[in-house]
């Protein structure tokens, strides 16, 4: 049996010029990386939710936009990781490119009393990075420990899956809070309601206050 790492797959050979410390095409034939792959779950569903439930409440478009920006970003890493192909590496580099951009010019110019959860925001996205490092530093390391636990657990040290759901979180946090600030601004009613008693979601009680 060929090593992990060069087990055959549905896209191919990978073209990408990134290939990450988890073993290809392990969990399934046809994704890659699976835990890098499905760990973009929280930057997709969550987002288009949130997207649906601000059309829903008649807030502004640009926060649709928000989230919807960043249901794109999930997207095209979803794509990436699950082809390991050149062409897909581009577009991720991309739209995470025009989120950043974007981020830093509102809280720079547009709203910069969101500078505190920018930075909230920033220091999540400093902890994905530290273990995206580490997952690229240990990688070795990490793969043999990955042989001697069983599935589940060793999905755990798949450090860079966790580099998704930490950005991922960073970012939702950040539209949903800028969302409320706005919407406060604007003498709406927001209230933050947690689906299944988890995920925390953005709800107008009523357009304007009594």
């Amino acid at each position: 049996m060929a090593p992990a790492a060069d087990r055959p797959g549905y896209w191919g050979t990978p073209t990408s010029t990134l290939d990450w410390c988890e073993e290809n095409y392990v969990v399934s034939y046809y994704i890659a990386e699976f835990w890098n792959t499905v760990s973009n779950l929280i930057m997709i569903l969550p987002p288009i939710y949130g997207a649906i439930q601000t059309c829903k409440d008649g807030l502004e478009v640009r926060y649709v936009w928000s989230f919807l920006g960043l249901a794109a970003v999930g997207i095209g890493s979803w794509s990436f990781h699950m082809t390991l192909q050149y062409e897909m590496q581009v577009m991720y580099a991309v739209l995470v490119a025009f989120l950043v951009i974007r981020s830093v010019f509102i809280v720079t110019w547009v709203y910069p009393w969101l500078k505190a959860l920018c930075f909230t925001s920033l220091s999540v996205f400093l902890l994905g990075f530290v273990l995206w490092n580490i997952d690229n530093i240990f990688c070795d390391s990490l793969r043999a420990t990955r042989q001697q636990l069983p599935p589940v657990v060793g999905a755990v040290t798949q450090l860079h899956a966790w580099w998704h759901i930490l950005t991922g979180l960073g970012s939702y946090l950040h539209i949903l809070l800028s969302l409320q600030i706005r919407s406060t601004y604007l003498k709406h009613r927001p209230k933050v309601k947690f689906l299944c008693g988890v995920w925390p979601m953005l709800h107008i009680e009523s357009q304007k206050a009594s």
